[in-house]
């Protein structure tokens, strides 16, 4: 049973470092001051809504950019977004870059789709990624996508097999067709594992610059999900998600992250007893392969699919009371079997 309800509520964000970091348009790495066109420069990254420091989808494209200046030693660049902005300013950011002399330059969320496409016509000879969209067309663009439907299947098997209520949750930032399959696979999950449980879901904004960026919008949902009687909330909300972990770990509920890992995320700590897992997709391994084709004289162009037998999807394993949980573990390697093998089909839009 599922009943679904959306949240607006205007205001902004609660204070915060990440909140603070996405207020800015400019580069913050070592590469900042760099103008001379030089063609010898690596990986740029321009970040989505809410910026480096949401303990989340950014994150992961930050250590993407981080492994592949290690690997192979040359100078990167992000870029922050700013508050408010147009696509014609996201256009801007990438084509700079691109003159700059990076190589490849990746639009960091699907936001990104019409500035990927114009920037990546405009510099035939750079290569283009996007990470979580498949609409971007074009020779020199490489769409980095993910099965987020498969590992949220997973997520609604942990929170049916953790309930004691029968009552879980799903906060997602924006109702659009990415994170329903966030909500489709967390919902088959949770029915396909326990009969009777109640999946609450809301919606933050219709405004992506809201919805992944306000964590006082994902604390509100949390709050109306645990007072409804979940005992279980699983977010696909960014930064709003950091509202949606405090508020499970004030009531001693479980929370289940997203993206990255954020039971192992240093300013979610005091709240990481409570984060039983997350759903992770490998945003760093596609960047840093998307770097790695080019730096082959291969680049990656097309639909780039990371899925759970690429294991570019899973469930993070760090909380240790999800690692010692026999029933819960052995759950899980049959669910994951059975998606891998066929047997299980996930959907990708929610059941009416």
């Amino acid at each position: 049973m599922r009943r679904v309800s959306r949240i607006a509520v205007a205001g902004t964000a609660t204070a915060s470092l990440a909140l603070a970091l996405s207020a800015c348009g400019g580069t913050s790495s070592d590469a900042q001051s760099s103008s001379d066109g030089g063609k010898d420069k690596g990986l740029a990254i321009a970040y989505d809504v809410g910026g480096k420091g949401d303990q989340s989808f950014n994150d992961a494209a930050y250590d993407g950019l981080r492994q592949a200046k290690k690997e192979f030693g040359y100078q990167v660049a992000d870029q922050e977004p700013k508050d408010g902005e147009s696509d014609d300013d996201k256009t801007q950011r990438l084509v700079q870059l691109a003159k700059m002399g990076y190589n490849p330059v990746v639009g960091i969320g699907y936001a990104y789709a019409p500035a990927v496409k114009e920037a990546a016509a405009k510099y035939p000879k750079t290569t283009f990624g996007i990470v979580d969209d498949a609409t971007a067309k074009g020779d020199n663009i490489a769409d980095l996508v993910f099965q987020e439907n498969e590992v949220s299947y997973l997520a609604g098997v942990t929170a049916a097999l953790k309930t004691k209520s029968d009552t879980v949750g799903f906060v997602g930032g924006v109702d659009n067709a990415l994170i329903n399959k966030f909500q489709a696979g967390f919902e088959q999950g949770v029915k396909d594992t326990k009969k009777g449980v109640k999946v609450e879901v809301q919606y933050l904004d219709e405004d992506p610059a809201k919805g992944f960026a306000s964590p006082d919008l994902g604390k509100a949902a949390a709050e109306k999900q645990l007072e409804d009687g979940a005992d279980v909330v699983y977010h696909a909300a960014g930064l709003s998600g950091q509202g949606v972990i405090e508020a499970a770990a004030a009531e001693k509920a479980y929370a289940i992250g997203v993206d990255s890992d954020q039971y192992a995320q240093a300013p979610l700590k005091k709240y990481k007893k409570y984060i039983i897992t997350s759903a992770t997709k490998d945003v760093a391994k596609a960047i840093l392969n998307l770097a790695q084709s080019v730096e082959d004289g291969k680049p990656e162009t097309g639909v780039v699919t990371g899925d759970l037998k690429s294991g570019e999807v899973s469930l993070a394993a760090s909380n240790p009371e999800f690692k010692s949980d026999s029933k819960l573990q052995a759950a899980l390697k049959k669910a994951e079997q059975g998606i891998v093998g066929g047997s299980v089909k996930v959907p990708v839009k929610p059941q009416k």
